[in-house]
């Protein structure tokens, strides 16, 4: 077939299958939709069709698709200057500093710059040692942190099997129950949680211990719910031993949990807070660590060892500014609760009409469905971390919900629910509508 004959949707998915590589996937078979362009909650390809995106991308993209207050504050800034080297300062970088250091609670007011989620836990992981001199760091896990390898050892993901063999050092992980999967007397789930955790320190050493890094609400691992009080008995442990607190808000902050961040659903403070996706809403990669003055002070008169080219970025810092200004200007921290609860009202009604949800866990828009094949065994739909074979029902439910004109997160037996944080009513029916139609499909697997 010449050219000529291939259609531009064609064409441009070929030259990306042709020349690019695809985040975490097998390379051969896949079908990526060609997306022309996107606008609020929905996506649209070269042929026209139009896909409501109900996980706002990878949960980042907060105030929704081409707002354009975004590409004239990046225009105007690129038109007084694009780069400066980190040690040269703009007037955006000062700003959004401080603006975060007005958002955030306590005394965590001093902003690191980095380039995306990643950076932000590598650099937290990285000055948690410094400041300490301890070198063990706890987390969680069923938990994400990003995939160069000192987080990608630091978190609790599946996927970084493939590469422990050349793990960073000195992880040391916990876990911690939730409630549908909990055997055990409800009361007795907090308890056993950070009875866990205390013997994990003793065992290590709290002197070696230099923080625990946690999720302020958990996100791709399933939204697995906290035990009610857990992060505040983190915190006094943390206080008790002179350990660190990190939270990686990359996920869950800037409003997706219906506060600026996560733990602030725990009447909790950190002590660094590592940020990314929404600061932005994805429309430019970026991403911060903030930290206290307690532990910036370290540094008045000492070198602080962190450093990157693009730290700090005047564009990106532009953009974030102009993002943060439109989650106050429309209002969508109380449109995330009220929307929230409008899900978490509407999904119940979805229980009675799907035996197949065995469990929905959300918190304002980060929400995810957990389907299983019985909900009194609550054997799951797919098993955690699922081989390809044991796929097979929830590739049919992905493959329905984008047949039927939606992008969402679908992994192992969960289906994310988390638009951006724009959403309407009208468009969450629309959204629950093409979920509920591809669970049919699950229905069929139920005993």
């Amino acid at each position: 077939m010449l050219d000529t004959e291939i259609s531009a949707a064609e064409d441009i998915v070929q030259n990306s299958l042709d020349y690019t590589l695809f985040s975490w996937s097998k390379q051969k078979g896949i079908e990526p939709i060609a997306v022309q362009r996107a606008e609020g909650v929905y996506l649209y390809d070269y042929e026209g069709k139009r896909y409501i995106d109900f996980s706002s991308g990878l949960m980042n993209v907060n105030i929704g698709h081409g707002n354009q207050r975004i590409t004239e504050a990046v225009v105007r800034q690129m038109q007084e200057v694009s780069y400066v080297t980190p040690g040269c300062v703009t007037k955006a970088r000062g700003d959004l500093g401080k603006k975060l250091a007005e958002i955030c609670p306590g005394d965590l007011n001093k902003a690191f710059f980095t380039l995306c989620g990643a950076t932000s836990i590598e650099n937290a992981i990285k000055l948690a040692r410094l400041y300490t001199g301890r070198h063990k760091i706890i987390s969680r896990y069923q938990s994400y942190h990003g995939s160069t390898y000192g987080v990608l050892s630091a978190g609790g993901d599946p996927r970084k099997i493939p590469a422990d063999a050349q793990q960073a050092p000195n992880f040391i992980h916990i876990d911690i129950p939730y409630a549908y999967r909990w055997p055990h007397a409800p009361e007795s789930l907090l308890r056993d949680a950070v009875d866990s955790l205390e013997r994990m320190i003793a065992y290590e050493g709290p002197a070696n211990i230099a923080a625990i890094l946690l999720e302020g609400e958990s996100g791709t691992s399933g939204c697995l719910k906290y035990p009610q009080g857990y992060l505040k008995q983190v915190r006094q442990l943390c206080d008790k031993h002179g350990i660190l607190l990190i939270v990686d808000e990359v996920m869950s902050g800037f409003g997706r949990t219906g506060k600026w961040f996560g733990f602030q659903n725990h009447d909790i403070v950190p002590d660094m807070v590592a940020m990314a996706k929404g600061l932005t809403a994805g429309y430019l990669p970026f991403g911060c660590l903030m930290v206290t003055d307690q532990i910036a002070s370290k540094y008045d008169n000492a070198m602080l060892p962190l450093g990157l080219t693009y730290s700090a970025h005047p564009v990106c810092c532009a953009a974030a500014l102009e993002t943060l200004k439109i989650c106050e200007d429309e209002k969508l921290i109380d449109n995330t609760v009220a929307m929230g609860k409008y899900v978490d009202e509407q999904v119940e009604l979805l229980k009675q009409k799907h035996p197949s949800i065995g469990d929905w866990r959300n918190t304002g828009l980060l929400g995810c469905l957990e389907l299983v094949k019985n909900r009194e065994s609550k054997e799951p739909m797919a098993p955690y971390n699922a081989k390809p074979d044991e796929m097979a029902v929830m590739n049919k439910v992905a493959a329905k919900i984008k047949e039927l004109g939606m992008y969402t997160f679908v992994r192992w037996n969960y289906v994310f629910i988390a638009p951006p944080l724009c959403v309407t009513k009208e468009q969450i029916d629309e959204g629950l509508s093409i979920i509920s139609q591809a669970l049919t499909i699950a229905d069929q697997s139920v005993h």
